[in-house]
């Protein structure tokens, strides 16, 4: 591309100082050689008025009377009737210029000047013109130079910027280069770098989000069937496997979920649902795990409330908050259910360490944890809520206490009607 912005530009000026610089040499031509005749011409006249003065005076007409009157290089040849001609100068032997005067008293002068010094006079001119074309060709080849250094340059970088993001670099440069259209492709190609970015985030996310979501049910079912080959108990087992396609079901509702958020997070299935239901679900799928571990898992509060969300969200929510106490807490953990105002509240709680002071806040950031784990749990249980309008909050931090709020149904009795409270381990 340089190559043919640069000859394309020296051709450009190649054919104008053509047309202009011949027109030029043409013109300054002929205006010499016409300034040389008129001044020939003029030099005719003055010297035949000279020899009219002197013819008139009854002075003497010589040679070297009038030899200061014609100037060097020139040739002068007077006739006065009566008399020899006079000569002045050498004649020229080339071609000449010629000029002839009459005076009044009947006398010619002819003046003659040698070409050469026209051709001379023309030949400093060309070579002033030729000199002034050299310097517009290195000028105009200094020029498209720099001009294509500018126009290349940006298509390199723009081709390197394309090539990263199909490459799978997706940062953009934010660099500009002060053409409108250039600037307008590297606007473009950010954009799509900015997207890509966004895309790549999402798709990551998405794959973290299931590996984390996908191993609690998965863990659960494991279980389940480790009871089922550890037992010859037709009515275990049928118990057992009963709990199994149930934890399958909510395997299925996890992955169903998952793409859906993926296409579009806000679409949602926010229903009114009995939060007894999912509750006892949960105490059902970790009574083991805790049982294991040597603790418990209970639950407390007021009973038969409802609220408004995805049951299965909901699910994946209280899921993450009790793994977490399992992990990082300690002693018994207790699943209490409340009413404040127009909504319904469920806490979970454990009797461990708490929530670090240098985490406070930020505990539910993406890769914020607390040991080692994928700090992803509490990020995406607060996602799961928000998606259903309702929010999750960190209410205490030592002994620690999560809150998830959910919107109830108008027609949910008040908190003082409800049936009393109860625990259920």
């Amino acid at each position: 591309m340089r190559r043919r912005l640069i000859q394309s530009t020296l051709a450009v000026v190649l054919v104008v100082i053509a047309v202009f610089g011949v027109s030029l040499v043409i013109v300054e031509t002929r205006t010499i050689s016409n300034s040389a005749q008129e001044r020939v011409d003029s030099e005719a006249l003055r010297l035949a008025s000279i020899v009219d003065s002197r013819i008139l005076g009854d002075e003497n007409v010589t040679a070297r009377v009038l030899q200061d009157q014609v100037a060097g290089e020139r040739y002068a040849r007077v006739e006065i009737p009566g008399r020899a001609p006079i000569e002045i100068g050498d004649k020229p032997a080339d071609e000449v210029i010629r000029a002839t005067a009459r005076g009044e008293e009947g006398e010619t002068v002819t003046v003659e000047e040698s070409r050469s010094s026209v051709t001379r006079e023309v030949g400093r001119t060309l070579l002033i013109i030729g000199a002034v074309a050299l310097l517009a060709v290195i000028a105009a080849v200094l020029l498209a130079v720099r001009q294509a250094n500018r126009l290349a340059s940006p298509l390199t970088d723009l081709a390197e910027t394309a090539e990263r993001l199909g490459s799978g670099d997706p940062r953009p440069r934010h660099k500009r280069y002060g053409v409108p259209e250039l600037d307008r492709v590297a606007d473009v190609l950010d954009g799509s770098a900015e997207r890509i970015a966004r895309m790549l985030t999402a798709e990551r996310r998405l794959a973290a989000d299931a590996s984390h979501q996908l191993r609690t049910p998965l863990t659960a079912l494991s279980m389940r069937l480790e009871e089922i080959t550890l037992t010859d108990d037709p009515d275990i087992v049928k118990e057992e496997a009963t709990i199994a396609l149930t934890q399958v079901e909510r395997l299925t509702d996890v992955v169903e979920r998952l793409l859906t958020n993926s296409r579009d997070p806000r679409t949602g299935s926010a229903v009114f649902f009995d939060l007894d239901e999912v509750i006892h679900q949960q105490l059902a799928e970790w009574r083991p795990a805790y049982r294991s571990a040597g603790r418990a898992i209970v639950s407390s509060g007021k009973r038969h409330l409802r609220a408004v969300g995805t049951p299965g969200a909901v699910a994946q929510v209280l899921a993450a908050l009790i793994e977490n106490s399992l992990m990082h807490g300690g002693g018994t953990v207790a699943l209490r259910t409340r009413v404040t105002g127009n909504q319904a509240v469920i806490e979970v709680t454990d009797e461990g360490p708490g929530v670090p002071a240098d985490l406070g806040a930020r505990i539910f950031e993406r890769a914020i944890s607390g040991r080692n784990s994928t700090g992803i749990g509490l990020a995406v249980a607060r996602d799961l809520a928000e998606a259903d309008g309702g929010r999750l909050e960190m209410l205490q931090a030592k002994p620690p206490v999560f809150g998830l709020f959910l919107s109830r149904t108008a027609a949910d009795p008040s908190p003082e009607d409800g049936e009393p409270e109860s625990t259920i381990r």
